[in-house]
């Protein structure tokens, strides 16, 4: 019974991921699809959290929708009133592009047919003390120059954003 809920969850998912993404891809509006791409990330969690990836599922709950995707909304948001550009919105290579996606969709069909796959997963256990042991223990100098880089980073886009008030003052 517990496979079986397993595998429903799983198709959910899946099929919630795979249909926002489509609409992120063909949908007219850019608005519709920065909300459609919440939909895909928050499925792409939803099948980590079932794989027992809770730090990946978190992480791309936090980065992604809680980072990236706002971002995206308040960018589309604050240039939505933008009226004077002339944008072109047709592209003219949909059907081109039909022959990489085609290969790939059939790559991937065939790696799900002849992959040897396990019929008894492994015992759930969680994931997020072993990484924060790791990260302080194994790997806390790469970890602490990784938090200085984006200190650094930070102080830049600061420093850069306040020249450029700076001349528009003037």
């Amino acid at each position: 019974m517990e496979s079986l809920l397993t595998d429903v969850a799983i198709g959910f998912f899946a099929l919630v991921t795979v249909v926002s993404a489509i609409f992120v891809t063909f949908s007219p509006r850019i608005l519709y699809s920065a909300f459609a791409l919440l939909f895909t990330f928050i499925g792409v969690a939803a099948l980590y959290i079932i794989m027992s990836a809770d730090f990946l599922a978190a992480t791309q709950v936090i980065i992604y929708v809680g980072g990236i995707l706002i971002l995206i909304i308040f960018g589309v948001l604050l240039t939505a009133r933008i009226t004077n550009l002339d944008i072109f919105e047709q592209t003219q290579q949909r059907y081109i592009a039909l022959l990489p996606v085609g290969a790939i969709a059939v790559g991937l069909f065939m790696l799900v047919l002849y992959t040897p796959w396990l019929n008894n997963p492994a015992p759930i256990k969680p994931t997020t003390a072993v990484i924060g042991k790791e990260l302080i223990g194994t790997y806390v100098i790469a970890f602490e120059a990784a938090s200085i880089l984006l200190v650094a980073a930070l102080i830049g886009a600061v420093r850069l954003g306040r020249e450029r008030s700076d001349e528009n003052a003037e």
